[in-house]
């Protein structure tokens, strides 16, 4: 029997908020929470709910009784169905608003942060163009638009772009994306016509097939660009014929890569990547530094930002030329390499065996000497007898993943009480529950939120902590 499709309406609900789904929240004159397709805050909309989920409803609006000042019209023609910049309908000043709201909130209301000091969030000068990685899949059945479905014309079903959200096997066909600097808008397409030219085989995901699998193109501030094509196959005449043309075609390219990939998923980890053309790496420059990266190389993907970033967390840390420096979750190494220079030295701790190789290589490009880097589980390798291999830190950066530190971590952290510690935070939300944890040892001084990724929800955070003189 079908589900009876849910038919209510609410009118005149005004937009108080917005979710991490780009989506409007409204409460009804009932207490019911609703959220809203295609709202921002402070429009008042006629809604039609749709859907009933646990502790909330979906909706869509009908009618507009009023429309935000925070609303702006969206650049992308892929707007909602690509599922990537699901806050680009709100204006960059709403955006930096509402992604500040949220930080202040979670501190306030998980960790019980009284923070003694709040700097204003540090956006950007344009809140476009500013990723240096995007990743694209090839499809012999992309998804189609309703009226390309109703269309009585013959649909070419190829494409090459990014993934429907909720639907695995099919990709968006994009045009044209505002997230990285051109030629990378250029090279996807011409990519894709020649491919749609010469008939070469598009991915199929179900079944497991085709020839062409994924386009990957990275770009630097100092202008470096690297192409990686991913084949699902060999073919030695078609590989040839397009990495030529794209040689040819965008002579600029500073690394031309590919790989073979078979395999069930398209991670790039334990391939063997081939260099067709120029270098195997691309280098950045992070103020007098400079890093080689790699196509498997991890580095934040706004680099603009990540200077500010890394210049706020050097600034609240304060350093000393005394001073012994550990960085958890050091990745490449960035972090603990940019603040080299300003102490007696650092060590960083990373649980992926090729960023720690990176990082040391870095080190070495760098003619840095007092930076060393061990990799291992944070939980295990950050105890006793590291402390004393390394002597005692009395001041820790910590920039974990998303679900923030191990319980482990922290209790580690509170025996080594150094006198300050720096928290770098891609979720305030369990960077809060993390701070819950310590409060009893140490005050919030200082919290800053950086956007990193405009148009969308994600912010980073960072907070400086101080040793109490006495423990609660």
């Amino acid at each position: 029997m079908a589900r009876k499709r849910l038919e209510r309406f609410e009118k005149e609900l005004e937009v108080i908020d917005i979710n991490a789904k780009g989506m409007g929240v409204a409460k009804t004159s009932e207490g019911a929470v609703i959220f809203i397709k295609n709202v921002v805050p402070g429009d008042v909309v006629d809604v039609k709910v749709y859907k009933k989920r646990r502790g909330y409803f979906e909706a869509e609006p009908i009618a507009w009784i009023k429309t935000s000042p925070k609303r702006t019209t969206p650049k992308c023609e892929h707007f909602g169905i690509c599922g990537g910049c699901k806050w680009q309908h709100l204006s960059y000043e709403g955006q930096l608003e509402f992604k500040e709201k949220g930080v202040l909130h979670n501190l306030k209301h998980i960790g019980k942060i009284d923070v003694k000091e709040v700097n204003p969030i540090a956006g950007v000068t344009n809140p476009y163009f500013y990723r240096n990685k995007m990743e694209y899949s090839f499809s012999n059945k992309r998804w189609l638009t309703p009226e390309e479905i109703e269309s009585e014309e013959i649909i070419e079903r190829k494409g090459l772009g990014f993934h429907k959200p909720g639907m695995w096997d099919k990709v968006v066909d994009i045009k044209n994306c505002y997230l990285q600097e051109d030629p990378s808008n250029s090279i996807r397409n011409a990519v894709r016509e020649f491919a749609l030219k010469n008939d070469f085989e598009f991915f199929d995901p179900r079944e497991q097939n085709g020839f062409l699998r994924s386009l990957m193109i990275r770009n630097t501030t100092k202008g470096e660009v690297m192409v990686l094509i991913q084949f699902f196959k060999e073919d030695e005449k078609k590989q040839k014929e397009l990495l030529e043309f794209i040689s040819v075609e965008f002579p600029q390219i500073t690394s031309l890569l590919y790989c073979v990939n078979s395999k069930a998923n398209d991670t790039l980890y334990d391939q063997e990547i081939q260099c067709y053309k120029g270098n195997d790496f691309i280098t950045e420059q992070l103020h007098q530094l400079q890093f080689k990266i790699t196509a498997k190389s991890f580095y934040q993907t706004n680099p603009v930002q990540a200077k500010v970033l890394y210049e706020i967390a050097k600034n609240f840390a304060a350093l000393q030329p005394d001073d012994v420096v550990y960085d958890l979750y050091t990745g490449t190494g960035t972090i603990a390499l940019s603040l080299a220079d300003s102490c007696k030295k650092v060590i960083g701790i990373e649980s992926v065996p090729e960023a720690i190789e990176a990082a040391k290589e870095n080190a070495l490009h760098n003619k840095i000497t007092n930076a060393q880097f061990e990799v291992g589980d944070m939980k295990e390798v950050f105890d006793h007898a590291f402390i004393k291999r390394h002597g005692k830190a009395n001041v820790v950066i910590t920039d974990p993943p998303r679900n923030g530190m191990h319980v482990a971590v922290v209790e580690q952290l509170l025996k080594l009480a150094p006198e300050r510690i720096v928290y770098i935070s891609c979720n305030s939300a369990t960077q809060a529950r993390d701070l819950e944890l310590m409060k009893s040892h140490y005050d919030v001084l200082k919290s800053q939120a950086v956007d990193m990724f405009p148009q969308t929800h994600h912010v980073e955070n960072v907070v400086l902590l101080q040793l109490k003189t006495t423990h609660e």
